[in-house]
């Protein structure tokens, strides 16, 4: 049940995120938006891994280093003032939630 959850806000996530992105300048559409989604679709990836792997361990840490790698590029892009500050909330919260959810679903498989 949860894996459909995650699975549904990471879709939205990215939706967002590609919204955000495309107002990014010019010089920064081929290195930090492509560095970004990149990151964006290896979690979406790592997800659909994880509701169909067995042996989901080393699957949901590999998702785990991304959302925390996605956190970090955008603090990036924040910080270099191609992010307002709204959408920077706005989707860090999406985030930050995808990586609760993350870790709560690594405990419940530790059990």
């Amino acid at each position: 049940m949860e894996e459909m959850i995650i699975q549904q806000k990471v879709f939205e996530m990215i939706t967002y995120g590609y919204t955000a992105l495309s107002q990014f300048p010019k010089s920064e559409k081929f290195a930090l938006v492509v560095d970004i989604k990149r990151c964006m679709h290896l979690i979406l990836e790592r997800v659909i891994e994880g509701t169909k792997k067995y042996y989901k361990k080393t699957t949901l840490q590999e998702l785990d280093v991304e959302v925390t790698k996605l956190k970090a590029y955008l603090r990036l892009s924040y910080n270099l003032g191609f992010l307002p500050i709204k959408k920077y909330e706005i989707w860090s919260e999406k985030v930050v939630e995808i990586g609760r959810m993350v870790g709560g679903w690594i405990k419940s498989i530790q059990k």
